[in-house]
């Protein structure tokens, strides 16, 4: 893959959101956007993912099209554990949902493998991870290229756990509710802007709570119709990974 992408994430794909994560795809197909649908897979708000046959039975059809299903956490809540100041950052930047972020290898991987498993129940494949709040620990990313992830995101990147190749695009996101929520909207509309102006990668990650504001989707989908025009080519994180190896190169971000 040559030139700028585009990556469009959903994230907190579960049976208690699944009514956001439709109206997404809906505007998404309606540009010709693929997206990568980050699957809650265990108890989250409700049951596990796979015991929503109606949901389940639509992510297949998903995944057997242009969009993808990685993995997003198995609870999707903060863990105990770590340093006063992880848990800290976890609690300010992803409230309350950093799961990955204080774990030691061995309860990382455990959390792993229930949320692959569930998912594989579920008939869905996931080769990528992306932790709850883009919060991981250096235990969470070993115990992931130890499992044989494909890859994994944090908020600044994109990681190759196969070659190690961290490749800088940063991942715009809204802050509904509070005080930031107009700066966020802000940072998005100038990043995307200014980004897709250079020619340079940009990720754009919606959430179910994007919706309690119709001017935040407005702004969100407003974004994403600039990078099209200014010729990204919109991308899953898998075919971003695979392509960007295939051509060996490192797509960078300012």
């Amino acid at each position: 893959m040559t030139g700028a992408s585009l990556i469009v994430s959903i994230h907190d794909v579960a049976p208690s959101t699944a009514w956001a994560t439709r109206f997404w795809v809906e505007q998404l197909d309606r540009r010709d956007v693929p997206c990568t649908l980050l699957a809650v897979a265990g108890p989250w708000e409700g049951p596990s993912l796979r015991f929503d046959t109606e949901l389940v039975s639509w992510l297949q059809d998903r995944q057997a099209g242009r969009d993808e299903v990685a993995q997003h956490g198995w609870t999707h809540r903060a863990t105990g554990g770590g340093t006063r100041w992880r848990r800290a950052v976890g609690a300010m930047a992803a409230r309350g949902c950093a799961e990955f972020w204080t774990l030691d290898e061995r309860d990382a991987r455990r959390r792993l493998e229930f949320g692959r498993a569930g998912l594989r129940a579920a008939g869905l494949d996931a080769v990528g991870f992306t932790p709850p709040g883009w919060l991981a620990s250096p235990a969470a990313i070993r115990a992931l290229a130890a499992l044989g992830y494909r890859y994994t995101t944090s908020h600044r990147a994109v990681t190759d756990l196969r070659s190690g190749v961290r490749h800088r695009v940063p991942a715009l996101a809204h802050r509904p509710g509070g005080a930031l929520e107009p700066l966020g909207a802000t940072v998005m509309t100038n990043a995307v802007g200014r980004l897709s102006r250079s020619g340079k990668s940009v990720r754009i990650a919606l959430h179910p709570d994007d919706l309690t504001s119709s001017h935040l989707v407005d702004v969100t989908l407003a974004a994403i119709d600039v990078a099209l025009d200014a010729g990204a080519t919109p991308c899953t994180y898998r075919d971003f990974v695979e392509a960007n190896v295939a051509v060996g190169t490192t797509v960078q971000a300012a």
